[in-house]
């Protein structure tokens, strides 16, 4: 079936009727005797939620099966030219899921769903499932839940897979690509394979962290746990960077069961900016941020460590509160400003979900999203803050700024993610949004205020890697790569040699022959 709904246009250019009933022609051509269980549209996928890149496509695919998508890949290795790009739910900020004149699959359509194993030990989702909906499944009807997380929910399970997905449980279980078991992959020679530690290794250890580059992943079994009820949800301040990274890695260092379920922190403006600033903190309007406890301080930025703790509803308050007492004793935390709630954890983990329904309220979501996400090396971490912290943001960045470490050690080093040295290195989020106000930056200037803060970063030596990367040349690519770019063009060699998958990536050109 071949369907074209009322065509969006994301370019600059308007195109005459004459002109899209030819394209419409072409797209016929194209997929005449495909065997396709879904379906063909002209529906827009040429803007994401970073709103900064914008690609028309040929055509978005909205596949029903795994061998949709295979038809698909099929279908471009048969083409000089075409390129296909998996797109879950359009979160990406570079146009990293774009396919300019080239076909757009649209994951979210494949009917796999969601399936519970009897045991609870693991779920096998498809890849365009998405983690809120994973979440909801798995509490609600067994009581169990993935291990480890990102902030926000709203993103597919194949897409985060494809990157790290990192959140502040990461600490003790790793990220999300460590906590998977099994993949089904639709690689770039249109194979449709299943692959494990042990079932086709290479392809598994390739396509997690792999920027889309070997496969599209069509299914994942992913790991489960015991659902907690409830969270306490914590919130204390520091004046002085220094002891904000002492206390945050002693807390992430002394592992599970002895340090809380959740460790993150943020950098605010000090002062009263409702976006940037003090409100930032306060967990219940009725524990206001009270300024006058903030110590004597220069400094334009403070900082926040969040934590949260689980428990189950038959675990005695006093209890709770006694283990909380145990484990906040030791830090070094501004007096008096500790926040503190308690919620559902699934409310919890779907505390950015509420975030998004007041930001698409007020306009803000579809805003533009020119975030930069780094993880910095602990060696230079101090560094960071007191060129890029205090100084280049030092007004805020009109969203979150987060700041918190991460283990290598809970890292698989055969998967593709590029990391810096150190067993300590930290992610630092600058999760802009650019919203009309004449004291906020243009799309141009936050765009232009990254690059800056990249070429500050290499300048000074600061060991960083881009997570989420995006890089508009080969070389760039291989200095992110450094010593692994060898075994990269490797692998894309062995999954993906005419260089069919993720064009957006902007890694390798089509037809690219390894070197």
């Amino acid at each position: 079936m071949i369907t074209y709904p009322e065509r969006l246009l994301y370019d600059d250019v308007e195109t005459s009727p004459d002109e899209e009933t030819s394209e419409q022609d072409d797209v016929l051509r194209l997929f005449k005797g495909v065997d396709l269980q879904g379906s063909v549209d002209s529906a827009a996928a040429g803007k994401d939620f970073g709103g900064v890149k914008f690609s028309t496509p040929l055509a978005v695919v909205k596949p029903l099966t795994t061998g949709d998508v295979a038809a698909v890949v099929k279908l471009a290795s048969r083409s000089p030219d075409l390129t296909v790009a998996a797109r879950g739910n359009g979160h990406s900020v570079n146009g990293q899921a774009m396919a300019h004149g080239g076909l757009v699959v649209d994951m979210k359509s494949i009917e796999y769903g969601i399936h519970v194993d009897q045991t609870a030990s693991y779920a096998d989702v498809s890849g365009g499932a998405l983690w809120e909906d994973v979440l909801k499944r798995c509490v609600l009807e067994h009581g169990v839940a993935p291990r480890s997380w990102t902030d926000y929910l709203g993103l597919t399970v194949g897409g985060t897979l494809s990157n790290g997905g990192v959140s502040g449980q990461a600490f003790v279980y790793g990220p999300q690509t460590e906590n998977v078991t099994e993949l089904e992959v639709v690689t770039g020679n249109g194979d449709v394979l299943v692959c494990s530690n042990d079932q086709n290794c290479e392809l598994f250890f390739s396509v997690l962290g792999g920027l889309g580059q070997f496969g599209i992943i069509t299914r994942a079994r992913v790991l489960l746990q015991p659902a907690p009820d409830m969270v306490r949800w914590i919130r204390v301040v520091y004046n002085e960077f220094i002891e904000f990274t002492q206390d945050v890695e002693l807390l992430v260092n002394r592992g599970n069961g002895d340090s809380f379920d959740y460790v993150e922190g943020f950098v605010f403006v000090n002062g009263d900016d409702p976006v940037n600033g003090w409100p930032l903190v306060s967990l219940d309007p009725e524990q206001p941020f009270d300024p006058t406890l903030v110590p004597m301080t220069e400094s334009p930025v403070l900082y926040c460590l969040e934590v949260a703790l689980h428990y189950k509803n038959e675990d005695p308050p006093s209890t709770v509160d006694k283990r909380v007492k145990r484990l906040i004793r030791e830090l070094k935390f501004v007096e008096g400003l500790m926040f503190n709630i308690d919620v559902g954890y699934m409310d919890f983990l779907l505390r950015v979900k509420c975030a998004e329904e007041r930001a698409k309220a007020s306009g803000i979501w579809d805003a533009p999203h020119p975030w930069l996400n780094l993880f910095v090396s602990k060696r230079d971490i101090l560094d960071l803050d007191r060129l890029v912290f205090k100084k280049i943001l030092k007004d805020g960045v009109g969203g979150p700024i987060l700041v918190y470490p991460l283990l290598r050690s809970k890292w698989d080093n055969r998967k593709s993610v590029a990391l810096p040295e150190g067993e300590i290195f930290y992610l630092v989020g600058l999760l802009r949004s650019c919203f009309p106000h004449p004291k906020r930056l243009s799309v141009e200037e936050m765009v232009a205020q990254n690059q800056e803060i990249v070429q500050i970063c290499t300048k000074n030596g600061i060991d960083f890697k881009l997570y989420l990367p995006h890089y508009n040349s080969m070389e760039g690519w291989k200095h992110h790569f450094g010593n692994q770019w060898t075994r990269f063009q490797e692998r894309k060699a062995s999954f993906d040699p005419m260089a069919i998958l993720a064009p957006g990536q902007k890694i390798f050109p089509r037809n690219w022959l390894p070197l």
